[in-house]
């Protein structure tokens, strides 16, 4: 890509967590040595870096920054850009109308930041890219540079503002090369949550390492429950939810008796794929209710414990092979928790009017893989559980259809 088609694509950058590039072109006053310049919007407030020459921030401080910035960096990275640069002095700080409860965070200076477009690697004529005590171990080894690479320095931002003290101080070369030999230290007596993102971020293989939407995600859940907020959380909420629990209502199922028929379909699928744990679940609207649970004596958990409540937000199979380095699972308190949960797969249990009620899960405190044919057999046997439930529904409208034809002969 021409270096002035770059340009005009940071320009068309717009996000409410990524500062505004206005304008940008090319000084030639010298032609030889052209040097590119960029008009930002301008932000009222300090950046991250003078914030922490204050100290440590509080967890939840932590979190709405690192919200604001994986938010911004998911736009970016959509839209073909890697940043390079991660740092506290490109975080600026702000807040709407002296918001104190609230911390705000914009991305700024993009000027190293590069289009993915082919390989992108971490050096250029002037030598390291980005800034030492920030880049990935890819940066320091100068391989090619992808998404992964911003939230590694991200997850090194994160840790900085915890603890108030840089990962990897000193000089650049001796810097770039401690994060080669060992992972950041992490402060003591940090939530298990947290630990466990800030190790995933800044995992030393980038395909180890959660995505920016991911990041986000885990954040919003961390800081939600950093407030003590109780029910369930927003991105957990399907977009249809009040059709969806009108079609819960519809079937008739939650808080009825256990039922043979469906108790051999999660014992076969317990011994089809040697796991303890199968479930037919229904999601309620705050709480996870199991019309049968092989291998399980409870019958039920808070919706925003359990990992059924994700599963409905899909179509398809929802698998976490590994939840101790599985992103989507980081924060669920059945894995964090003495559960020890390592393995689920879950399929939506989708009616014919495409409202997922609940899903058939197998569970394992052992990470799994499924192979092809296993995620289609779950699908077969998810599609019993439903057609079973289909016939239910008729059969019990049958006698009312019979009762309206003979009032008209």
């Amino acid at each position: 890509m021409h270096p002035d088609d770059e340009i005009r694509l940071l320009t068309d950058l717009n996000h409410h967590n990524v500062v505004t590039l206005l304008d940008a072109g090319t000084d030639l006053s010298e032609p030889d040595r052209p040097r590119i310049y960029l008009v930002m919007e301008l932000i009222d407030g300090a950046d991250l870096r003078s914030r922490l020459s204050e100290g440590a921030m509080t967890p939840r401080e932590v979190g709405q920054i690192g919200i604001d910035i994986a938010e911004g960096l998911d736009y970016v990275h959509d839209h073909g850009v890697v940043h390079r640069d991660i740092k506290p002095s490109n975080i600026m700080m702000f807040d709407y109308a002296n918001d104190t409860d609230r911390v705000r965070a914009k991305l700024t200076d993009f000027g190293i930041a590069m289009v993915m477009e082919g390989p992108t690697t971490a050096d250029d004529d002037s030598g390291l890219s980005g800034t030492a005590a920030y880049v990935s171990p890819e940066q320091a080894r100068g391989e090619p540079l992808g998404p992964p690479s911003d939230i590694y320095s991200l997850g090194l931002v994160l840790v900085e503002c915890l603890t108030g003290i840089v990962a990897y101080p000193g000089a650049p070369l001796q810097s770039a090369l401690a994060r080669l030999m060992h992972g950041p230290a992490l402060p003591t007596g940090l939530d298990p949550q947290w630990t466990r993102l800030l190790e995933a971020m800044t995992a030393t293989d980038p395909s180890a390492r959660p995505t920016a939407s991911e990041t986000a995600l885990v954040l919003r859940e961390i800081t939600a429950e950093g407030k003590g907020r109780r029910r369930a959380t927003e991105s957990i909420i399907p977009e249809n939810e009040p059709a969806r629990m009108a079609a819960v209502h519809r079937y008739d199922i939650l808080d009825s008796p256990p039922d043979g028929a469906f108790d051999r379909i999660t014992a076969l699928a317990a011994r089809l794929f040697s796991v303890p744990i199968a479930i037919v679940s229904v999601v309620d609207h705050d709480r996870i209710w199991f019309k049968s649970h092989h291998g399980l004596e409870i019958d039920q958990l808070d919706r925003d414990a359990g990992l059924c409540a994700s599963a409905i937000l899909h179509e398809g199979p929802w698998i976490i092979e590994d939840a101790a380095v599985d992103v989507r699972a980081l924060s669920n308190p059945l894995v964090a928790g003495e559960f020890g949960l390592r393995f689920y797969a879950g399929i939506p249990l989708r009616t014919r009017d495409g409202f997922n009620l609940g899903t058939l899960c197998i569970l394992d405190r052992e990470p799994r893989t499924l192979d092809t044919q296993d995620v289609k057999a779950l699908e077969d046997l998810a599609a019993i559980v439903m057609n079973d439930l289909e016939l239910r529904l008729e059969n019990r409208h049958a006698p009312e259809t019979t009762a309206r034809h003979a009032d008209y002969p």
